[in-house]
């Protein structure tokens, strides 16, 4: 493929991805409006943990698997073969498994969300039954998107996350007069048969797969179980700290679980976009250094990518951290999202977006192992921080500060598994004693300039009260851009610094 031809692929699968995140969180804005941080609202977010659970992490690794093993198969009858044993495969267990989750939804709500009430509990329940055989068609939908992959048709494959969530969010919308909570159940298995069924459609008329299911043992298929075990276990992370919340959260009173789901998402969104605009840049860069054994141009390239996502990701949650309640206000209080859940919601914003960078980074760390197959150590590490470190903190801060105690743990649980991460990536760069000193330089600026832009908004803030939410967002985003603009060029980053220089010459040009 040629590089122009990539790059637009890329473009266009991002633009793609961006709109799908947001429909999906505009859903989570509608929950919020139809329910506020009702038991309503716990009993939706409880129902869905576990499909979503099953479609990013059991479903992405069996497509990462799939994807590793279908490539190494050079014989084209063979490919064909192993396509036909894992769909054959794959569909059985996922009938099976989807018929038990149906059947036994109230020994698996009451097993995962054992502090609900007696009315939480059934509405959870019954949500659930309805939403469980979505699994089958979000994990079969996962390995389509692995085929087209392999395929080259990326767009194709982001286009199937926008049916899911635009054709989710359409039916939460229009039956919630009718079904009300239901909706959103109903929505969640529609939405999923609405995916596969594209997908479905879009393989057979491009003839890459007919569909005939094969029941055989095979070393491939073997070879996928085997990889797509530790896959799914490295890959659980976030979707953990989800699941864990909520675990946690069904002993609280109704509306935390709905709020830490709010938030939560809430600080995924910049995450994710701002992770996406680095990823695209470093990751191509990455995969053909290590190809090409170029070690101290991988640990430039580490350092500048954690470099550029601190710069990007530190001051939003600083601005996120003091603008907090106008935040709120403006994306979620509407309808029966009252001011008393943005009261509630505030304090567990700000404390989760204090690991915000830190669950980035995270990811971004991982890939550097990933890239010299050292996957043990940063998939042992991740574990230990969500179902160790994470647990604990939750245990012993959940009676004392209730939600709040659990968003604490989430957020120091990351930052506990960045460091792990960077202890033990000193032996895979094996970085020198001046790219140390150079990388502690670095922090020790971004550390300042933390400590000024805080004091600069602290004083704003005290300063000039804006009732008014919107324009308190919008004048406080201008004043703190220009006076992150102005911090940072005082402190001398290099960044800044060129892009000024660049500015400069173009200006020196038009002249």
């Amino acid at each position: 493929m040629k590089p122009k031809r990539l790059l637009q692929i890329i473009g266009a699968v991002a633009i793609i991805n961006m709109l799908s995140r947001l429909i999906g969180f505009f859903r989570e804005a509608v929950i919020g409006y139809q329910f506020g941080t009702s038991m309503e609202a716990d009993s939706i977010a409880l129902a869905y943990t576990l499909p979503n659970f099953f479609y990013i992490v059991v479903g992405g690794a069996i497509t990462t698997a799939f994807i590793s093993v279908y490539s190494k198969v050079n014989d084209p009858l063979e490919q064909k073969r192993y396509l036909e044993r894992i769909f054959g495969w794959l569909t059985i267990v996922l009938v099976v498994f989807t018929t038990a989750l149906v059947f036994f939804s109230d020994q698996v709500i009451l097993l995962l969300f054992p502090g609900l009430g007696e009315a939480e509990f059934q509405l959870t329940t019954d949500l659930f039954r309805v939403m469980a055989p979505s699994v089958f068609f979000l994990i079969l939908s996962m390995w389509l998107t692995g085929l087209l992959n392999v395929n080259d048709r990326f767009t194709w494959t982001a286009t199937s996350t926008l049916v899911l969530n635009g054709s989710f969010l359409l039916i939460a919308v229009l039956f919630y007069p009718l079904l009300g909570a239901y909706a959103h159940a109903w929505g969640a298995l529609v939405s999923a048969f609405f995916m596969a069924a594209f997908l479905v459609v879009l393989i057979r008329r491009h003839q890459l797969f007919h569909f005939r299911i094969r029941l055989e043992k095979s070393p491939e298929m073997w070879r996928t179980v085997k990889m797509a075990v530790p896959i799914m276990l490295g890959g659980a992370t976030l979707q953990l700290y989800f699941l864990i919340h909520r675990v946690f959260a069904s002993w609280l009173e109704s509306g935390y679980v709905a709020a830490l789901n709010y938030m939560s998402k809430l600080v995924q969104m910049p995450q994710s976009i701002l992770m996406m605009a680095v990823t695209m840049v470093i990751y191509p860069l990455l995969a053909r250094k290590v190809a090409a054994k170029e070690e101290t141009g991988i640990r430039v390239l580490y350092a500048k990518g954690i470099q550029m996502m601190g710069m990007m990701i530190v001051p939003v949650s600083v601005f996120i951290m003091f603008y907090a309640e106008e935040v709120i206000r403006v994306i979620f209080q509407y309808g029966n999202f009252s001011a008393q859940s943005t009261e509630l919601a505030t304090p567990l914003l700000q404390i989760l977006v204090i690991g915000m960078f830190f669950h980035a980074a995270n990811m971004y760390v991982t890939r550097f192992y990933y890239a010299y197959e050292h996957s043990v150590f940063p998939v042992a590490m991740s574990l230990l921080s969500v179902l160790g470190i994470n647990v604990g903190i939750n245990l012993l801060l959940i009676q004392p500060f209730g939600a709040a105690g659990l968003a604490w743990g989430t957020s120091l649980s990351a930052i506990c598994n960045f460091l792990l991460l960077l202890i033990g990536l000193k032996s895979v760069l094996k970085w020198k004693k001046d790219e140390t000193s150079q990388s502690s330089h670095f922090v020790l600026k971004l550390i300042v300039l933390v400590i000024l832009f805080s004091g600069m908004l602290y004083s704003w803030k005290s300063v000039i009260v804006i009732p008014n939410a919107y324009i308190s967002l919008i004048v406080g985003g201008a004043v703190s851009t220009v006076g992150l603009f102005l911090l940072m060029k005082l402190l001398r980053f290099e960044e800044v610094d060129a892009f000024v220089t660049k500015i400069k010459k173009k200006v020196g040009k038009r002249e």
